[in-house]
């Protein structure tokens, strides 16, 4: 099926991710068993990728989904990959099943993110970890970096920001250099000046980061984990990330236990 698009074509648009992802011609060959002169010829537009080759090449790079999409569209193909609404009753099972993960991890907090680290939902843990925070960061759609690092939020009471900022810009900034998406690197910039000018780095002590947080008396600890799913073939699931916390002491198991 063809279809006609507007915008750069399929060539230029594949040298951008090759050069996204700090590849040459030669090492992207190695990687995608195509040869370097037809790589030159698709990405000068002197040849014309059918959309197996589209997917193979995206494959190498790691392209997003939604991006895989637009390349097949800018080659004068349908797109393959649904990006559906996290209401559409067609991702409904995969939906309850994650938000039956999220009540699973009580007493310990747990945030189903999309993408952008906006929460989709969230166990009551969590409720209550943010309970100090400012009103107006609790406004749907709740960032749960923002809520974390802003002045007005979280950061009140995290006892270890060096540590624990250092980490979710990492994981931003990250994110933002795999998909050069444009609110991921706003997102990254935006926490970057809460931050400011980091101080010296401080040894680390335990065998995770943790999450330290002051509950009037000895601090709250937490270490992390994130799941996302793996096998997703919907956009919109791709960007799906379940971050659930754990105690990282015997204090902080026993004070949620008895909750």
């Amino acid at each position: 099926m063809s279809v006609a698009v507007e915008g750069p074509p399929v060539g230029a648009l594949l040298r951008t991710w090759r050069e996204r992802r700090r590849l040459s011609q030669q090492e992207l060959s190695n990687r995608s068993r195509v040869s370097t002169r037809h790589l030159s010829r698709v990405e000068t537009g002197k040849a014309h990728p059918t959309p197996e080759m589209v997917m193979h090449l995206s494959d190498n790079l790691d392209v997003p989904l939604r991006d895989r999409n637009r390349l097949l569209l800018a080659a004068g193909y349908a797109p393959r990959y649904r990006d559906h609404q996290l209401d559409d009753a067609s991702i409904a099972v995969v939906m309850d099943g994650l938000r039956r993960l999220l009540d699973a991890h009580l007493p310990y907090p747990a945030m189903l993110l999309d993408d952008y680290w906006d929460i989709v939902d969230a166990n009551a843990a969590v409720d209550r970890l943010l309970a100090d925070c400012a009103p107006e960061l609790l406004e749907p759609p709740v960032n749960a970096v923002r809520v974390c690092l802003h002045p007005d939020g979280l950061v009140r009471r995290i006892a270890n920001i060096g540590e624990w900022g250092s980490h979710l810009l990492r994981q931003v900034s990250h994110r933002a250099e795999r998909t050069h998406d444009r609110r991921h690197h706003e997102l990254a910039a935006e926490i970057a000046g809460y931050l400011g000018t980091p101080d010296a780095a401080t040894p680390l002590t335990g065998p995770v980061i943790t999450l330290e947080i002051d509950a009037g008396g000895s601090p709250l600890r937490f270490f992390s984990t994130s799941a996302t799913l793996s096998t997703a073939t919907d956009a919109a699931l791709e960007g799906l990330h379940l971050e659930t916390f754990l105690p990282a002491d015997d204090e902080t198991r026993r004070r949620f236990d008895q909750r």
